[in-house]
């Protein structure tokens, strides 16, 4: 019955093998997953996953894949949260005019968290449309699929027009893949701008030109020499937006990630979202689990490190400015404290933006971002890679 789901994972290049595929099997056939009330395609996904899928690196094919040939089949919702998903169900997404657009009014940051707290208190019912309560397909800043200035987004699955502040829901994010073959060599010939060479290690290459000169002086008999292999001295400290806006640039992202790879020896990465806050993480499923505080890392890293951003700075300007702008959390200390104390770190950083150029005059964040980056900021094109290379190597 699950043969063709067994070529899907195939055909996404997952190394599942037929013996695997069997025990699956063997396991639904046995009632692993069976219930009180039946098994669900959740249950599935998790006994697939730990069935066929030997790499944690390779959770995000199998998710696609999952996806691709599941398509459809309904899954069991859960109504048990603080906010019942039956209030925020999509049944519209409200579209407007410029004009009528310019005629919605936002909120200040204080007055947004305290009105929200009592819509809370207020709210008994599901609510579409309008302009106060939380709900869909409306002006209101508090809900999904309408519009506002500035709102918290709830329950929506992904950005429509970036100007959330805050973003109710614990999202999931992916890694980017470094693993990545490129299509093209030009971004590895960019960032090779940055190598210094040198030679460390123990000597086990052959040194062709002194065992030549060598031999010669030693009458003709052999005499071997050799040298430490050379490698890339330089060191990097790369940090990733991931998730919301910049979903629309996983791929780009993944060229980069997958090229710093290979180009620099020393490459140690780290993920964010949105701006820099007083943790990062490593692995994008157990980013709640497995925090890397930012202490840590100043500390952990010494000035010799160039320090790369990679982000299109896209984000309500509260989430730089403000404590407690995180759209995910109540962050003690403001953004901008946290990128101005990695900058005074690590003097030679870089921001590179996916964002094309042209826009960078129409978002306010970006602007603010720049401030922070002593302008420093370049866009992710082969020209904007070079720029940035030949900041870090001075």
């Amino acid at each position: 019955m699950l043969i063709n789901f067994f070529f899907t994972l195939r055909a996404a290049k997952l190394k599942v093998s037929v013996k695997e595929y069997l025990m699956l099997l063997e396991a639904v056939q046995a009632g692993v997953i069976d219930g009180e009330a039946g098994p669900t395609v959740d249950d599935f996904y998790y006994l697939a996953r730990t069935s066929l899928v030997k790499d944690e690196s390779q959770f995000d094919k199998f998710d696609k894949a999952f996806a691709a040939y599941f398509k459809g089949v309904e899954l069991l919702a859960d109504f048990t949260k603080d906010i019942p998903l039956e209030w925020l169900k999509k049944k519209l997404e409200l579209e407007l005019t410029p004009e009528e657009r310019a005629l919605v009014e936002k909120m200040g940051w204080d007055e947004l968290m305290e009105t929200l707290k009592k819509r809370f208190e207020e709210q008994k019912e599901r609510h579409e449309g309008g302009n106060k309560m939380i709900g869909t397909g409306g002006t209101s800043p508090f809900g999904a699929y309408g519009y506002n200035p500035q709102g918290i987004r709830i329950g929506q699955d992904k950005s429509r027009n970036k100007s959330a502040v805050k973003v109710w829901d614990q999202r999931q994010f992916k890694d980017y893949d470094d693993n990545l073959e490129l299509g093209t060599r030009n971004i590895k010939v960019a960032l090779r701008r940055l190598r210094r060479f040198a030679r460390e290690g123990a000597a086990d290459e052959l040194d062709l030109d002194d065992t030549i000169r060598s031999t010669a002086a030693n009458a003709g008999w052999l005499d071997l020499k050799m040298v430490p292999e050379r490698h890339n001295k330089v060191k990097v400290l790369l940090l990733m937006d991931v998730g919301g806006t910049m979903d629309e640039h996983i791929h780009r992202v993944e060229e980069v990630f997958s090229a710093a790879k290979a180009e620099f020896k020393h490459l140690e990465f780290y993920y964010f979202h949105n701006c820099v806050y007083d943790y990062m993480w490593k692995n994008n499923r157990r980013r709640y689990s497995e925090k890397f505080s930012t202490w840590d890392i100043l500390r952990k890293y010494n000035k010799d490190y160039k320090l790369i951003f990679v982000g299109d700075a896209t984000m309500s300007p509260y989430e730089i400015l403000q404590p407690g702008g995180s759209v995910e959390y109540n962050n003690e200390e403001a953004g901008a404290e946290w990128l101005q104390r990695l900058t005074n770190a690590f003097p030679k950083y870089a921001w590179i933006n996916p964002e094309p150029q042209g826009v960078w005059g129409y978002r306010q964040s970006i602007a603010i971002v720049q401030q922070l980056m002593n302008h420093r900021m370049f866009p992710l094109t082969l020209q904007g890679l070079e720029g940035a290379m030949r900041l870090l190597s001075k």
